[in-house]
């Protein structure tokens, strides 16, 4: 059949609007709207039978039942849905009735074409919709994950919004001991703050094991300065409680759900958190990240640089010293378990690498050693050997008990490629961002360099 046979086969069950009718030629001459390509063919008929002109009114049409007549209707209902929120792209999506859905296929059956000929109304209806909301909001569609998604029930006659998280990446120091990366629940009480109807004495009431986390100290603030309604703290790993993160800081992402705002300014956003930790912890380098930056921080492989004080349980010499961690630099280290972890972790040997080893004596019996290696390195245990579970160990190449008393983590590098990737932002760079991520790309490098001389 001929075009024009098709569309007089589709006119015949009137009333079909012109939107309907042009939406099962959706494939043909691109640059109208189905509107336009219906009311083409409608009059293109009428032309070569030589009858009138009879146009259909689209709230009289039993296909769409009159919604194609609705766009700019709906649109403006998702405009108001959204009022006050910021956002920059957007996508919206269609839930037509059952009825709408069968009323489809009958058309196209009833004229003999393909169940799929053209394209379908909710598709036809999110584009139409969509473009008026560009217009409305000034933003821009977004197909793939936008700041906001709108769900059209067309029967429940309602707009669903979904906004989006936002995401803002940085690294943190942690100044001070005794401090987790994220709120620690109190075991005793499950974070209730109570056990029956008396206050937890493990937690004294409070719900959690620790007064202070690095969450606790920034994922609040960076909630309410973006208006959302909860903030997640998702970090590069995590260092032990009782140790500190010093010198490059360690990278995280806040993600902050349903946020009113988006377009924060990261370098006072920055001041905010400081200010809030007042010394506890302080952040640098943020920036806005996409959602794709939580599964970078999380998931990159990485390498960490650890300063520790060690104390000996009997005198040792400096060459002693220097010989057992040149034994070390460079070697690969069997790691079954540690005691202290192993109700928390498989029981399995690890294999990691140590990349570099350093240190100096400071009287007989301690010293402060600096240990680059592996992402996973157990150090506490690589010093003390951990009864024999960790080879080789400090301890066990001086054949003396050795024991970490103080520990921080003074670098967290990606073993491959640095962090911070401009294709994870989406603001241009503070200053604090770029040295982040140059001294990251520099260290690696180096560390490349020592590997390649050894």
């Amino acid at each position: 059949m001929s075009i024009l046979a098709d569309a007089r086969a589709l006119v015949a069950q009137d009333p079909v609007c012109d939107a309907c009718l042009g939406r099962v030629f959706a494939e043909r001459s691109h640059g109208l709207t189905n509107d336009e390509r219906g009311k083409s063919l409608r009059i293109a008929a009428e032309l070569d039978d030589d009858e009138p002109h009879t146009p259909v009114d689209t709230a009289d049409c039993w296909v769409c039942e009159g919604l194609c007549a609705e766009f700019d209707e709906w649109a403006e209902r998702c405009a108001a849905a959204v009022e006050g929120v910021e956002f920059d792209t957007y996508q919206v999506g269609t839930r037509p009735s059952p009825l709408l859905e069968e009323n489809e296929v009958l058309l196209r059956e009833t004229a003999g074409l393909a169940e799929d000929a053209g394209e379908l109304f909710k598709s036809e209806f999110n584009r139409e919709v969509g473009k008026r909301v560009g217009r409305l909001t000034d933003t821009t569609v977004d197909f793939g994950r936008p700041d906001v998604q709108f769900t059209l029930d067309l029967e429940a006659d309602t707009v669903e919004v979904d906004v989006h998280s936002a995401f803002v990446y940085g690294r943190y120091r942690k100044l001070e001991r005794d401090i987790p990366q994220t709120e620690w629940p109190c075991n005793a009480c499950q974070g209730s703050g109570y056990i029956g109807k008396q206050p937890c004495e493990k937690c004294d009431g409070t719900g959690y094991l620790y007064e202070d986390s690095v969450e606790g100290l920034t994922a609040p603030v960076v909630r309410d300065v973006m208006d959302g309604t909860d903030a997640k703290f998702h970090g590069a790993g995590r260092e032990d409680v009782d140790a500190r993160m010093l010198g490059t800081g360690r990278p995280f992402v806040i993600e902050v759900m349903e946020p009113r705002r988006r377009d924060v300014d990261v370098e006072r956003l920055e001041g905010d958190i400081n200010a809030f930790a007042e010394g506890r912890v302080e952040v640098e380098g943020l920036r806005l990240a996409t959602y794709e930056m939580v599964e970078r921080t999380k998931g990159l492989d990485a390498s960490k640089r650890y300063r520790a004080t060690v104390a000996f349980g009997a005198p040792i010499g400096a060459d002693e010293l220097t010989a057992a961690l040149e034994a070390l630099e460079g070697a690969t280290v069997e790691q079954y378990t540690p005691q202290r972890v192993d109700h928390r972790r498989a029981n399995l040997t690890r294999t990691r690498e140590v990349y570099e080893a350093t240190g100096e004596l400071e009287d007989a019996t301690h010293a402060t050693v600096e240990i680059h290696g592996a992402g996973g390195l157990y150090i506490k245990e690589l010093i003390s050997g951990d009864d024999g579970r960790t080879e080789p160990s400090l301890a066990g190449l001086l054949d003396v008990d050795a024991e970490v008393t103080a520990l921080d983590v003074v670098g967290v590098y990606g073993e491959s490629e640095p962090f911070e990737d401009e294709a994870y932002f989406r603001d241009e760079p503070a200053e604090a961002a770029v040295d982040a991520a140059v001294e990251d790309k520099e260290t690696t490098e180096a560390d490349d360099q020592e590997t390649a001389e050894e």
